[in-house]
């Protein structure tokens, strides 16, 4: 099994970046090979809308989005960890999700090509947000979670947490556990 991990957080070692961490350590151990994509280290434009990769299930945009394409084609699993910035997911993970619509047709339905090694693909999802209140993440959730619904994608629960200032998610031995534990379920055959 081979597992993606995806990085929305423009901030390195912070607290998605350890809990993705984490959760890639629970694939691992369940044997799957795993690598980890850190979006604010790739070149990837907004989604233009021109409709081309409606036809080709190729986007136009010659950036570094083409070749996380061909991985998360590859991929059986693709956990993701993002945090939630002014209500919303970050900038890097909306930039890549839009760029999604490459695997579609014009009536969103996975081009041909692409069926059989997206439908019914894992995804995963951590969210981490600096309110008291993880849900506060949830308008993160609802995006992925419709995203998959519609595309026949199976989405895990998400592990949603609290922590602001950098690293301090290291402390919460109960998050690290959660994150941990997706991995794990994700890559379970």
């Amino acid at each position: 099994m081979k597992v993606l991990g995806i990085l929305g957080s423009p901030r390195i070692g912070g607290n998605s970046d350890m809990l993705l961490n984490q959760a890639l350590a629970g694939a691992r151990e369940m044997g799957a090979r795993v690598e980890k994509i850190i979006l604010n280290r790739k070149k990837i434009s907004g989604c233009l809308d021109c409709t081309k990769c409606n036809e080709t299930g190729i986007c136009v945009i010659r950036d570094d989005m083409l070749e996380i394409h061909k991985k998360i084609l590859k991929a059986d699993a693709v956990i993701h960890s993002v945090p939630l910035y002014f209500w919303a997911m970050t900038s890097q993970m909306k930039a890549y999700l839009d760029r999604w619509c490459a695997f579609f047709d014009g009536n969103w339905k996975w081009h041909r090509a692409y069926a059989p090694m997206m439908k019914g693909k894992r995804i995963g999802l951590i969210t981490v947000c600096g309110d008291p209140n993880p849900h506060t993440a949830d308008p993160i959730v609802h995006s992925f979670r419709e995203t998959c619904m519609f595309s026949g994608l199976k989405l895990f629960p998400a592990v949603q947490v609290s922590a602001g200032g950098k690293g301090e998610i290291d402390k919460n031995e109960k998050a690290k556990k959660e994150a941990y534990e997706l991995g794990r379920k994700i890559a379970t055959p």
